[in-house]
């Protein structure tokens, strides 16, 4: 049936603007009709669902673009329906999924298989292509097919492209085609096989370390290589202090590059593993770092450095965590925490402004990738989130919407809801 609701007395936030205003939202068959003031009434009359958005903000719709589904080949672990479910309940109202799948988003057939899945979906799915084929770094995978099909981007997230002639060919690629490459920045060769950040915490615990330098060095190259070709390149889940300050060089240079960075890398630190007790739900790809590096990544954000905030949301199931630390994947699951933490860690202590933060939410993401922001005008179909910066909770298991339940921040307090995301004709709260 067609969506007609009204979203009555909430705060209006441009995420575009950063304007703001008190209004009511008329949403007739799916489509904002109205924004104005002392509509309830009326709207009552007609018979039109009436929510309360008192004391709420409304906003363009968010997005990560960074996500997981795991479908095809991995529904064990999620799929890309109860992925969107976890994705609503975080606030979201579209996502761009990473092409490690089985097999991965390396031909057309399966971006298309991708879209056709997240059909009548609350949150759009954007498939992101894989840079090789077969994301083995040894040859292009058929980019311009793939974004033909409907790939907004290109990566190899998981297995970084090593090959430096490889990367300089497909950011040529992709510049022709309009998209950017995003990038899962290691150089492997640094990295022999560790499992959390290589430093004091690593040496006590015993435990084979990945050094920052693995990212900072890849991240380098990539700069230079986008700065050489013109394209567009994207840091994905940055974690390193020293590798902020490289793409602040590189912006300062007029490179065309952009960050993004994940709840986890600036809420915990390579300690948790320790006082944990080896908790596998610490262990993620990049591993958690030090207190210098996380005071890094809120200072990138503050200052632009970091374009977008996204979750790297990597399900697991239980089986496959609950293993040796050595034994453990990588990966944790974001969407459901990633405003609270937004909230408790970057707005509450005023690293951001609720503003900010929502256009790294809702507006960068899109503009990352090529995609249209939604609008607030009369007219334009509706997608919308409805959360507040300011209400304290508690996580915990109840609120994991994910297949999977590898997170550990069961249990840790949260500063700021999302309450209900409208999109594609539909209007979906998020219970508690």
């Amino acid at each position: 049936m067609p969506l007609d609701l009204l979203l009555a007395d909430g705060t209006v936030l441009d995420a575009r603007t950063g304007t703001s205003r008190r209004a009511d939202v008329l949403i007739r068959d799916g489509r904002i009709a109205r924004l104005g003031e002392s509509l309830r009434e009326a709207a009552e009359a007609d018979g039109v669902l009436v929510y309360d958005a008192s004391g709420k903000t409304i906003s363009q719709g968010w997005m990560d673009m960074h996500v997981h589904f795991r479908e095809p080949g991995q529904e064990h672990k999620e799929t890309i329906e109860t992925g969107a479910r976890a994705a609503a309940f975080g606030g979201f109202t579209a996502v761009a999924c990473m092409p490690n799948t089985e097999p991965p988003i390396a031909t057309r057939d399966v971006v298309e298989f991708v879209t056709k899945r997240a059909e009548g979906l609350v949150v759009d799915v954007h498939p992101i292509g894989t840079v090789s084929k077969g994301r083995k770094g040894e040859e292009l995978a058929e980019m311009a097919d793939m974004a033909a099909g409907g790939a907004v981007g290109f990566s190899d997230d998981g297995s970084p492209v090593q090959h430096g002639g490889l990367m300089r060919r497909a950011l040529e690629y992709a510049r022709t085609l309009g998209k950017p490459i995003l990038g899962h920045e290691e150089d492997l060769t640094l990295n022999p096989h560790g499992h959390m950040n290589e430093g004091a915490v690593a040496t006590r615990l015993g435990l084979p370390g990945i050094p920052g330098l693995a990212e900072e060095a890849m991240i380098a190259r990539d700069a230079l290589l986008a700065e050489f070709t013109g394209a567009r390149f994207h840091v994905c889940h940055i974690s390193t202090a020293t590798a902020v300050d490289i793409v602040r060089r590189a912006k300062a240079r007029g490179v065309q590059i952009t960050a993004e960075a994940c709840p986890h890398h600036w809420a915990l630190t390579d300690a948790a593993v320790e006082a944990s007790a080896y908790d596998t739900h610490t262990k993620m790809h990049p591993p958690l770092r030090t207190a210098a590096d996380v005071q890094a990544i809120k200072d990138g954000l503050a200052d632009g450095t970091i374009d977008a905030i996204a979750t790297d949301h990597a399900p697991h199931a239980g089986f496959e965590k609950e293993v040796e630390f050595i034994e453990a994947p990588f990966g944790i699951l974001g969407l459901e925490t990633c405003w609270g933490l937004t909230g408790r860690d970057l707005i509450a202590p005023g690293v951001l402004s609720v503003e900010d933060a929502v256009r790294k939410l809702a507006v960068a993401p899109r503009e990352i990738l090529g995609l249209d922001v939604p609008t607030l005008d009369e007219g334009a179909e509706a997608n919308l989130t409805l959360f507040d910066a300011t209400t304290e909770w508690t996580f915990e298991r109840r609120h994991v919407r994910s297949k999977s339940h590898n997170t550990p921040f069961i249990g840790a307090p949260m500063v700021g809801r999302a309450w209900a995301v409208v999109n594609n004709g539909q209007f979906v709260e998020a219970e508690a």
